[in-house]
Formats: C-alpha cells, structure tokens, sequence
C-alpha cells in the first residue's frame, strides 16, 4: 500500500478534481504491475496497473489507495476490469468520500466473492487527498494560504520591498504547490506592486500552470501587466459591476475572462467567488494575495490550510507590512485558531503547514 500511495503522488497537478490514486499488483510474493491514476479522463490506477501487469493477473492481489469505482464516468467501472481479471484479493486503502459511492465498489467485488478489505493506512491517504475529499463532499474547493514572513513578523518593508524574503529552496516549493493546485488567487494590489506571472516553473518534466485568479473590485489591474502577456497559463478577474466597461471590453480581447461578483463589506464576495470557481471545476485554490486579502479571505471562513513560510531576518518598522492585514480581529478570542500538522526546514527558513480549527 506504501507503494501504492507513492504512485500517486505522480499525478499531483494533472488529475483535478480527480483523487490521486495508486495501485500495485501483488502475485507470488512479487510485484507484478503498477499503475496510477496519470491525468484527469485517463484510465484509472487499476486500469493502469493491469495493462502494465509483466504476468497474469489471475489469483493476484490488488492493493489500490481508494475504493474502485462502480459506476459509468469517462472510463468504465474500475470494479468490473478487476472481477474480470480474476484477482484473489483487493485491499483498499480509503472509502469514497462521495456519499453516493461510498462502499458501493466494494460491496460489488465482495458481490462477485472477491475478499476486499478497506481502512489500509486510510489517514495517510485520506491527506493526500484532502482536495478531493473537500471538493466532492462540500462542493467547495480546497482553499490554502501561502503567506512568508521574517522573524520579526513583516511581509514587507515599510517601502513595500518584498523580494526576496524567502530562500531559493523556500521559493521552489511554492512552484511545487503551484503545480498542484488548480488555481492561484492574489489581490490586484499584489499585481500592481509585484507584477508576477503567477506560473507553474517547478522541476516537473509536464507544468500544469493553475487557473490565474485575480481580485479587483473596481477594474484596477493594469493592462500591461506580466499575466496578460504568459499565453501559457489562463487568467480570471473576478470583479463587481464597479469594473469599467471599457476595461472590460479591453480584458476580454486579451483573452481574459471576468467574473462580476456580488459585493460583501464593499469588496468582492469570497464566498461567491470560490462557489462558482466550484462550479467550473476547480477544485483546489491557492491564495497568494496580499495582507488584505488574506485577511478578507479569513473573515469569510474559506480557508482550510495554511503554509507560513518564516525567514531568519528581522526588517523592522511600525509601519512594515505583516501577512494578515485588513482591520484585524478586536479581541484575541476572536483569533483565528490553527493546528499545526507539521515543521520544515528549507535550508534556513522555516516553513509551518497548518489547518484552520472549525471551532
């Protein structure tokens, strides 16, 4: 299952809003074919696995990291393929989360006197898919908060310098993220001051840039900014009606496309954002905006993730900019409460992955 799971992890960035989704073929004590789940509308990891198989599969075990599929999609059921190979055993690491599909699968392969077991290191597996498992429960897409900081807690200098706080190796696991998740949202004042290209330039072979998605109230962003000119990576503006009209008209020549929102405390309605991002199958989200919108981001609840990454610098200034901006929280108890999953280290920095507490 171990092995399963590391198959997997391959088809970060090229499966959304698909699991990821590893199997291996056991017969003899020998592996015999492996097999994940390679790119969204392709064949599954079961599939995968017995095309690949170097013997027959007859009488073999099949470890696979989520329960097979029982149902007509974009491939055939998974259950079917399996019950027709003759395999011996199926042992599953995770239910589907699906509420519609959970244990539909297995009960098919017990069905055909196939002996499945299910719960095999279910937690790992359950948080390498917590995308999916948001996105297919909640219908709401996996939002985390990428925020960098130095000791002294400043995002920026008082003169809105910011490049760089983070290391080179602290750099390059962003472009790591950035190629899992489906989009990457920032603020437009983030545009204005830094004028990234918001890219997937990790080390994969095969980038999978995310959906650009840029918050701008009034129609701000400047039409001669980096992500109008990147061809390879598609670009959103989500707006209100405030947007000039013939901004409007500009941006969709370029090939951009807009999204006016309802507004919420006089800015776009995260709320809403994130909804219809939902509705066109983005599953996962980024947030790589600035200190006002990731405080905005915190008052309308859609955050379930944070990575703080945290330099050995100190800058200084009252008047410095700090990752969480906006009017702030009153009172502590109002804090936004997290549990801290786990510490790393990217040569110097310090990089904290947390969830945000429900309650």
């Amino acid at each position: 299952m171990r092995r399963a799971i590391q198959l997997s992890l391959d088809g970060y960035g090229h499966v959304n809003p698909n699991p990821l989704v590893g199997a291996v073929l056991v017969k003899d004590g020998k592996i015999i074919g492996e097999g994940y789940h390679e790119k969204y509308g392709g064949h599954h990891a079961e599939v995968n696995a017995f095309n690949h198989a170097t013997a027959g599969s007859k009488g073999a075990t099949l470890y696979v990291t989520l329960e097979p599929c029982n149902h007509y999609g974009k491939t055939p059921p998974c259950t079917e393929r399996i019950i027709q190979e003759g395999v011996s055993r199926v042992v599953v690491g995770m239910t589907d989360p699906n509420p519609l599909v959970n244990k539909k699968g297995i009960n098919r392969l017990i069905q055909a006197g196939i002996p499945t077991e299910f719960g095999v290191l279910e937690d790992e597996i359950r948080k390498i898919n917590e995308v999916f498992c948001k996105f297919i429960q909640h219908s709401k897409p996996f939002c985390a908060l990428k925020t960098a900081m130095t000791l002294d807690g400043k995002s920026a200098s008082y003169s809105g310098s910011s490049r760089w706080i983070t290391n080179t190796a602290s750099r390059d696991f962003v472009h790591e993220l950035r190629h899992r998740y489906a989009a990457i949202m920032v603020g437009v004042n983030t545009i204005i001051t830094d004028n990234p290209q918001l890219t997937d330039r990790s080390q994969h072979p095969e980038k999978s840039n995310p959906l650009r998605v840029v918050v701008d109230t009034n129609g701000r962003l400047p039409l001669n900014a980096s992500i109008l000119d990147v061809n390879e990576a598609k670009t959103l503006i989500a707006t209100t009606s405030r947007m000039p009209s013939e901004v409007r008209k500009i941006l969709k020549h370029k090939g951009v496309e807009i999204m006016i929102c309802p507004e919420s405390d006089g800015r776009v309605d995260l709320n809403y954002l994130v909804r219809k991002l939902a509705e066109n199958g983005i599953d996962s989200l980024l947030l790589e905006g600035g200190s006002d919108l990731n405080f905005s981001a915190l008052q309308a609840g859609i955050i379930d993730k944070v990575y703080t990454f945290i330099s050995p610098k100190f800058i200084g200034g009252k008047s410095a900019f700090t990752p969480i901006g906006g009017q702030g929280m009153e009172n502590m108890e109002d804090a936004a409460a997290l549990r801290i999953a786990q510490v790393m280290r990217f040569d110097d920095d310090i990089m904290v992955e947390a969830y945000l507490k429900t309650n």
